[in-house]
């Protein structure tokens, strides 16, 4: 946003006056404004009715008493320009253009587009093709459809790139606490970066919550997710259209590019994002951040009144790297004193109905599990009895509040949750986020937000002691060419990655260089049309002398011929066969239009494509950012020392694939693609066995 869309977007957000402006969507939408408790004017403007929801209408804007701040604009795109034009002539401070048919449509949607985008001026739009705003501090809504949703003071700030999402969400039966729901639609104007950047420094927003379908600026995303950060604010995000259906109807939806995921997931962990793939986890995290907080590690105290219910919460901890921390023999003696016989000290701990429901008695084993555990969170597992039978509820509420007391006096977040969804009524949920404890719907929903508030914790900390650096932009170019392996390897061999002895030459001059080189061999065919080598037959591996050399050459070209007579060559590569190495890894470097260079690194050799063990960097990337992400591979365990295998020295391994990196990005006007599959990893050093590169054509 410009310095004058800021300040507009404020007039928004906080109007004096609403004009609205249409028919009977624009009735609806002063019937959400009154809703709300909109408090302000409400101006309707309609040249064919006497009223709109029982206000009186003015026929034009300019028979309006004084300029509105805000105005939901609700009528056909071709009209909403011209009107958009002479809003921004008056100075109005911003629009909700409710109107579809512009870029989502597609041909002349597009060009309607851009002439929206030329009459708006410096106003703050929404829009078009959404549904508006919601801003449930200030009690305002620029909103075509019923809407719920509840603040107690602070909330997630929601932005979607669907309409109907965002209602969905402030329907929802799940008591997130909200500050503003935002409908993006089209970002004509104002763009989910925008939002993002202003609503982090609301003291009362809490948590931002994005439903993206795709990114207009990514490096700007980048800047104001680390802004976020840095603010205490942690982003929870929703990404859609993953699969190849979902990506082809995001962009018939508001004419956003899904991208690739692994890019997607990549930026995420870069600025500390934290990704879900669930509507409910998507509301179930943001709550957990709103209401209680962000644990300072993953040491949990797990409270039930059941057997089968600890074990439940054990079960699905364990999976994502949540620890229960057992109690010492004195904390054991003192929490047998305090519990039942038939109790069984553990963590989880089952406290047993003999003293269910009497909050002097378990208060205080809330209290000394807690201490003497030295927890950083804690939760506790209720299903609440439905309506017509709820005589025992007042049992339930009162362990509630020893335990919200206990973990409130040990300054920890807390959280109850139930065990199917829908076991925790409105009034519940309402009483314990008075008491500042989150009401928490599913345990594997209600465990996975705690572990993705502490993974954001460990993120902050990570990006604030190092923060990445800017992602580059590199333009992607009009040609590429794929050079051939030999020189491939050069231009490796110049970024520091060590490839095997070996020489360009001819069929017939191929084993007098192998003699020079020394036994075994390999023999390769170079040429345009074999990126694939092993497919076409043109690699022969341990050739041990002269003859085998010969001979190789002879079978290779009738096997290359049969695979393609147009692919063969008489330029072969000769390469002194390497020892066989710890592990075998694929490293790719290529280049995306929206989020410019990215790393590849995973498990490598034939099986790439069934293992799928592979993870994602946007460059520049630190050689501790790759450690990282080697060490969240599978492969990872295999460089540990997997069944007495040497232990690889992955901070010299990573160092390494960060220098490649940084020499990719200063050449990155020449260098277009790097693929290095496989890369062989001994305990101390690697080699490039095989790499297709591909460089900008006539650079």
């Amino acid at each position: 946003m410009t310095p004058e869309q800021c300040r507009n977007f404020e007039r928004l957000l906080k109007p004096r006056q609403i004009a609205f402006i249409g028919g009977t969507d624009a009735a609806v939408a002063i019937g959400e404004a009154k809703r709300r408790g909109y408090a302000g004017e409400i101006w309707p403007v309609n040249p064919k009715r006497a009223e709109l929801a029982g206000v009186s209408c003015f026929a034009n804007l300019s028979d309006l008493p004084g300029v509105p701040d805000a105005v939901f604009l609700a009528v056909p795109a071709d009209a909403a320009i011209g009107v958009v034009a002479e809003l921004s002539q008056m100075g109005v401070g911003g629009v909700v253009c409710y109107a579809a048919g512009f870029r989502e449509a597609g041909g002349k949607g597009k060009e309607r587009e851009a002439a929206l985008l030329d009459a708006v001026g410096d106003m703050a739009l929404i829009g078009p093709n959404c549904y508006g705003m919601i801003n449930y501090l200030d009690n305002v809504a620029l909103w075509p459809f019923a809407h719920g949703g509840s603040c107690p003071g602070y909330g997630a700030a929601i932005i979607t790139q669907s309409g109907m999402f965002s209602s969905d969400i402030t329907m929802s039966q799940r008591s997130l606490p909200l500050s503003h729901m935002i409908s993006a639609g089209n970002q004509t104007v104002l763009g989910m970066e925008g939002f993002v950047d202003v609503l982090c420094e609301n003291p009362a927003v809490r948590a931002i919550g994005l439903h993206i379908e795709g990114l207009q600026d990514v490096s700007r995303f980048e800047r104001v997710a680390l802004k976020a950060l840095s603010l205490g604010k942690p982003i929870v995000a929703l990404k859609s259209g993953r699969s190849a259906i979902g990506s082809a109807l995001t962009e018939s939806h508001t004419g956003s590019l899904s991208g690739a995921n692994e890019l997607y997931d990549a930026l995420f962990r870069r600025c500390g994002v934290i990704a879900v793939d669930s509507p409910s986890q998507f509301i179930e995290t943001l709550k957990y951040l709103c209401i209680a907080g962000v644990p300072k590690g993953n040491r949990i105290a797990g409270f039930t009144c059941s057997g089968g219910g600890a074990a439940l919460l054990a079960d699905h901890s364990e999976t994502i790297d949540l620890s229960y921390p057992q109690f010492d023999p004195e904390a054991k003696t003192t929490l047998q004193g305090l519990l039942p016989d038939i109790a069984t000290v553990s963590n989880p701990l089952d406290y047993t109905t003999p003293i269910w429901g009497q909050p002097e008695l378990t208060g205080p084993v809330f209290s000394e599990a807690i201490r003497s555990a030295g927890v950083n969170a804690a939760i506790l597992v209720q299903d609440y009895p439905a309506p017509g039978l709820d005589e025992t509820k007042p049992f339930y509420l009162a362990d509630a509040q020893a335990f919200g007391a206990a973990a409130k006096q040990a300054g920890i977040p807390a959280a109850i949750c139930s065990t199917i969804h829908e076991n925790m009524d409105a009034e519940t949920r309402s009483t314990l986020i008075a008491a500042g404890v989150a009401p928490m719907q599913g345990i594997h929903e209600a465990l996975n937000a705690i572990g993705h508030a502490r993974h954001w914790s460990q993120s902050r900390a990570r990006i604030e002691a190092s923060g990445p650096g800017e992602l580059l932009c590199a333009p992607m170019p009009d040609e590429i060419e794929m050079i051939n392996e030999a020189e491939g390897k050069e231009i490796l061999r110049a970024a520091g990655i060590s490839v095997p002895d070996g020489a360009r030459t001819t069929g017939k001059a191929a084993p007098a260089i192998a003699d020079t080189l020394g036994y075994p061999v390999v023999l390769k065919m170079l040429g345009p049309k074999l990126a694939h080598k092993t497919e076409a037959g043109a690699v022969a591996l341990g050739l041990g002398n002269g003859d085998a050399v010969r001979a190789a050459v002879t079978r290779m070209k009738a096997a290359v011929k049969r695979y393609d007579s147009d692919a063969v060559t008489d330029d072969f590569l000769v390469e002194r066969m390497v020892d066989p190495p710890v592990a075998e890894m694929i490293v790719g470097i290529r280049r995306d239009p929206q989020f410019g260079l990215a790393m590849m690194i995973g498990s490598g050799g034939i099986l790439v494509e069934l293992l799928a063990d592979a993870e994602t960097l946007l460059l520049p990337a630190t050689a501790q950012d790759i450690k990282n992400a080697i060490k969240r591979l599978k492969l990872g365990k295999l460089l540990d020392g997997f069944r007495g295998k040497p232990v690889v020295d992955l901070e010299a391994l990573a160092a390494r694939l960060a220098e490649l990196g940084d020499y990719v990005m200063a050449n990155s006007g020449t260098i277009a693609e790097i693929e290095i599959n496989p890369l062989f990893v001994y305990q101390y050093d690697i080699c490039a066995v095989d790499a297709l590169v591909h460089r900008v054509k006539d650079s």
